[in-house]
């Protein structure tokens, strides 16, 4: 069954994101399991593998974000699911970055958006953990086309040109 499934999630194409958490955790990993849960309260889920060091760092900050990454930066989506890459501050050392208003943790430069959130609750499910953020911060970034995740492969999508999306607001929400 498991080989099936994943066969049968291949077929479903996903956003591509880095999820990050800041201070004394500092980490990032690549993810397409990330959803919007509710839009009152605003809240956002992210599913993380047990054996993750994501799993980790999520639980001891309790705040995360969430960088959703444009076609263009198919690097930084291969960058953060290398698990040779360097942990902490290091693997983010010639990336840009700033850290999140709200929740500190690191937000990728060149994203088309960011939410900031703060860890509500957390389901263990499986072998995954299920992570439900308050979101406290969102930002629409740069107009550009998406990065999807198909078929085992990174692809692009389309743009989104519209007047909404490039004026680069920033939303606090408490």
């Amino acid at each position: 069954m498991h080989r099936s499934l994943r066969e049968v999630m291949a077929r479903f194409a996903t956003g591509v994101t880095v999820v990050t958490v800041g201070g004394d955790n500092l980490h990032a990993m690549t993810a397409n399991a990330v959803a919007s849960v509710s839009l009152d309260p605003p809240q956002i889920l992210c599913c993380v593998a047990h054996s993750a060091v994501m799993h980790k760092a999520i639980s001891a900050a309790e705040h995360f974000a969430v960088s959703v990454l444009g076609a263009d930066q198919e690097h930084l989506a291969r960058h953060f699911a290398d698990r040779r890459r360097p942990l902490g501050a290091a693997q983010f050392e010639k990336l840009p970055h700033r850290p999140g208003p709200a929740s500190g943790a690191p937000l990728i430069s060149g994203a088309l958006a960011w939410l900031e959130c703060r860890l509500f609750e957390a389901h263990d499910s499986g072998d995954h953990t299920i992570f439900v953020g308050s979101v406290i911060g969102a930002e629409i970034g740069h107009d550009g086309a998406g990065l999807l995740f198909f078929g085992g492969a990174f692809h692009s999508i389309g743009s989104t040109s519209t007047a909404a999306t490039t004026d680069n607001r920033s939303h606090t929400l408490q």
